[in-house]
């Protein structure tokens, strides 16, 4: 390309002093000396003047032409500028054309440069574009143009298409800078990884990448946000997949693609990752996190069980190995998934609530303690409560703050949405805060945002957004999420507020930085005070209220079912990881012993194996196939909920109950059959029951699981009753009273605020 000129007297070596003889007014070099000055206090008109007669004095100087034209573009006269150049253009000797060509080029490309350094990328902006015209082949170029479009806030998706940047790198350019690659790869990666234009745009830079593990670290931070932040797991996966063929033997690549082909609903691909990375695992960290992820792929397909059970074992066994060998290194700590991964599944797959919670509180332990020892010397001189000083309320309101990535169009969303319509603003301040989210979604809008005193997103790390909470003042923060989100595990581990409360969620942390777990009389029985690392609050009726649900158009019909008028329909309506084949049978078991019944089963899973299972165990339990029915999922929640009125009987899960699900089938008036155990996730249907007065169909045993199926099948009289005492319990049950479950909590949140002065 030559060597790089500037506008200042770059030129000198081509100067012809015989031509420059009749020039009166200065030398050649005070000419160059004063174009210079003018250059840089943006003079850009004088400047112009002088290279004008510097052109005069010898035209055949091309270099002169190229200032000239330069000047004539900062001065903002683009045309002047085009045909100041095409012109010279014109007049170049074709040996030395490339040359001069080139020499325009670096021209161009160092004042850019310079303009970039000056902090001006406008100016830059404008001459690469020009650049672009003169030089169309100059691939490094569109690179410069895509890292200014960042600098000036223009869509770097406009901008790739509109330069063509992704098939240009298809069609092999002739030369590309990869560290310059490298940069513009980073800045894209993480600030619009979302944009599916971004990924294909990393798909055709892999063949120039040269340092493979600095995109594969940048790209697994993009798949993360994409993922939780954006909700999209089909990109996720792509950019998993791209990390793989740059680095196939990264281990964290490996048991990223394994979940996200799971998410995809690829589920042995998924599995077959998840062993692969179990393989290759050395630590028994490593252990913990490849038997949790080959679980979940066998969980998800629901359909596994008996792979499922067995490898569960293996958990434990790699769980209390970690426990018993775990040294932090200096300076590290845990993240939050080795509580949330490993333990996710245990009250799916048994009900030993007292096993089970042990060990999660050891977890929790420590994480937590690994967690403190890491930010014990941190720079910003962060400490957790009770370690920072105890608050002294001035305020006459107490400030509770809530925070959750699932309020939203979510099980969540639609539970805890009335707290913030119905709490009383004259005591309380309530804080929404809407974690892994960059903006707020309608729905979030409407129920939360628009209803809190304050609302924010956080996407940041667990420290700084720890760091934005305790800014806040929030005096009692209350998790929505518990282990069904690693990030706002690891915010509440650092304990941002003195008081802090699990609701919702995924039952209790075990973290011992969180003080309260809500419960009621029901949902937990008396002996879980002895195995939970929290305190349990027992809100005086139930631990969940609504004032009800919006309800849509169904969609399903028996006539288009093939169902007749007069027959039975039962309903089991969950995930495929709820489905446990015992509860399966015990289903099939009532089916069988009800003439003319059938039943629907709708539920994400690997909708082919979780079909096999029960067309399976219908065949051991001499059911006809053709008494099944597969169901496709809604396209909203709202008919959901109204789908759930074709049913005569809705059958529960076990040993993990539904939740909404039974609220909503409760809400539509329809009996429903549940077996009660000893866990949080078995006694979730039984509270609810009890709180909207209905008791036929609360079974404590498999067999009185089946006798209240075949009873309630049987007896249309017994049916009607329920759903009219349902239909009733509208107007007068806790469970559809918001405003008093509000009052409720919010006089639990004034109880332990006075417990925590009083200590």
């Amino acid at each position: 390309m030559g060597k790089p000129l500037t506008p200042i007297a770059a030129l000198k070596t081509t100067v012809n002093p015989a031509a420059m003889s009749g020039l009166i007014s200065a030398s050649i070099a005070d000419l160059h000396a004063r174009a210079a000055d003018h250059y840089a206090h943006q003079n850009y008109e004088q400047a112009a003047a002088i290279y004008e007669q510097l052109l005069l004095a010898d035209p055949m100087a091309i270099s002169y032409s190229w200032q000239l034209g330069l000047m004539r573009l900062l001065q903002g006269h683009e045309a002047e500028a085009q045909l100041t150049w095409a012109l010279a253009t014109a007049e170049l000797d074709p040996d030395r054309f490339d040359q001069s060509m080139a020499e325009l080029v670096c021209l161009l490309e160092t004042t850019a440069e310079h303009y970039v350094q000056r902090a001006d990328p406008q100016t830059a902006w404008l001459i690469r574009q020009h650049l672009r015209e003169i030089d169309p082949e100059n691939f490094n170029n569109l690179l410069h143009l895509l890292q200014l479009s960042l600098s000036l806030e223009r869509s770097p998706v406009e901008t790739l298409v509109e330069l063509d940047v992704t098939k240009r790198l298809q069609t092999a350019p002739s030369s590309v800078d990869p560290d310059l690659l490298w940069q513009v790869g980073r800045s894209l990666l993480e600030t619009y990884p979302h944009h599916p234009p971004i990924a294909a745009w990393v798909e055709a830079s892999l063949p120039y990448i040269t340092t493979p593990p600095k995109w594969v670290g940048v790209m697994l931070l993009a798949m993360v946000k994409v993922s939780r932040i954006y909700d999209n797991p089909r990109l996720a996966h792509h950019y998993a997949e791209l990390c793989y063929r740059l680095d196939p033997h990264n281990s964290e690549v490996i048991l990223r693609l394994s979940i996200l082909h799971q998410e995809v609903f690829q589920f042995d691909q998924g599995i077959d990752f998840a062993k692969q990375y179990l393989a290759g695992a050395q630590t028994p960290l490593h252990q913990v996190m490849g038997t949790a992820i080959l679980l979940r792929g066998l969980m998800v397909t629901g359909a596994r069980w008996q792979e499922a059970t067995a490898v569960l074992q293996q958990q434990t066994e790699a769980l209390e190995t970690f426990l018993a060998t775990y040294q932090p290194e200096s300076g590290t700590f845990l993240d939050a998934s080795v509580i949330c991964m490993p333990m996710f599944f245990y009250p799916y797959l048994r009900d030993d609530p007292a096993a089970t919670r042990s060990l999660q509180n050891r977890l929790s332990n420590q994480y937590q303690s690994s967690l403190y020892d890491a930010i014990e010397g941190n720079a910003s001189g962060y400490q957790p409560y009770p370690l920072a000083a105890p608050v002294s309320r001035s305020r006459s309101t107490l400030r509770v703050g809530y925070i959750s990535r699932c309020m939203r169009m979510h099980s969540v969303g639609w539970l805890s949405r009335w707290v913030f319509q119905h709490f009383d603003r004259d005591r309380f301040e309530v804080y929404a805060y809407f974690n892994q989210k960059t903006e707020v979604e309608p729905f979030s809008q409407q129920w939360f945002a628009d209803k809190a005193t304050r609302a924010c997103c956080f996407d940041g790390d667990i420290l700084g957004v720890a760091e934005a909470i305790r800014q806040d003042e929030i005096d009692i923060l209350v998790d929505l999420d518990s282990i069904t989100s690693d990030h706002t595990c690891g915010v509440m581990a650092l304990k941002p507020a003195p008081i802090q409360v699990t609701w919702l969620g995924l039952d209790a942390t075990g973290l011992p930085a969180i003080d309260y777990f809500l419960a009621d009389p029901y949902v937990l029985p008396d002996e879980a005070e002895t195995y939970y690392n929290e305190a349990i609050w027992r809100l005086p009726q139930t631990y969940i209220a609504v004032d009800g649900f919006e309800v849509g158009v169904p969609s399903l019909r028996r006539d288009r079912l093939e169902i007749p008028s007069d027959a039975v329909i039962y309903f089991s309506v969950q995930v495929g990881f709820k489905r446990h084949p015992a509860n399966i049978r015990s289903q099939l078991q009532i089916i069988h012993a009800v003439p003319h019944s059938y039943l629907l089963i709708k539920g994400l899973g690997d909708d082919k194996a979780m079909r096999g299972l029960f067309e399976q165990l219908a065949e051991e339990k001499g059911v006809e196939r053709d008494r099944l029915r597969f169901l496709s999922r809604d396209a909203s929640e709202l008919v959901h909920r109204a789908n759930l009125g074709i049913a005569d009987v809705v059958l529960d899960t076990y040993p993990y109950n539904g939740a909404t699900t039974t609220l909503e089938t409760l809400w539509m008036g329809i009996p429903l059959v549940t077996q009660v155990g000893h866990q949080f996730a078995s006694r979730n249907s039984y509270t609810m029951m009890r709180n909207a007065g209905i008791t036929a169909g609360i079974a404590y045993t498999p067999e009185e699981y089946v006798e209240w199926g075949i009873r309630l099948g049987q007896d249309s009289a017994l049916r009607e009753t329920i759903r009219m005492q349902l239909w009733r319990s509208r107007q007068t049950s806790p469970l559809w009273n918001g405003r008093q479950f509000t009052r409720d909590l919010e006089t639990a949140y004034e109880q332990m605020w006075l417990r925590y002065e009083a200590t």
